[in-house]
């Protein structure tokens, strides 16, 4: 039994102000009729048992922990730099703050 009619669909469409052909609105009435029979469906299946939830699979963290390894060595990489200062990088002031 048909839950939504073309009249229907037509009257939305006219609301939504959208040009549609009587061929189009008796098309998207029976579309309807599949899309809410389908959730009809859907809501029968779910029981008040079945908590709700956003994802079907459970999730877990895939990162790894977060340990210390092995650095550079800051003076080799000091060294490297075009200049260096008091154990850090030296770069020219972009600010123009007095120091």
């Amino acid at each position: 039994m048909p839950t939504i009619n073309p009249d229907e669909v037509a009257r939305l469409a006219d609301l939504a102000r959208i040009d549609l052909t009587q061929d189009e609105t008796a098309r998207l009435a029976a579309e309807l009729d599949v899309i809410v029979a389908a959730v009809a469906t859907v809501s029968e299946a779910v029981s008040g048992d079945v908590p709700a939830t956003s994802h079907p699979l459970p999730l877990s963290n895939v990162f790894r922990d977060d340990v210390v390894g092995p650095t550079l060595d800051p003076e080799v990489v000091l060294a490297q730099a075009p200049a260096a200062a008091e154990g850090r990088f030296a770069v020219p002031q972009i600010l123009g703050e007095d120091a």
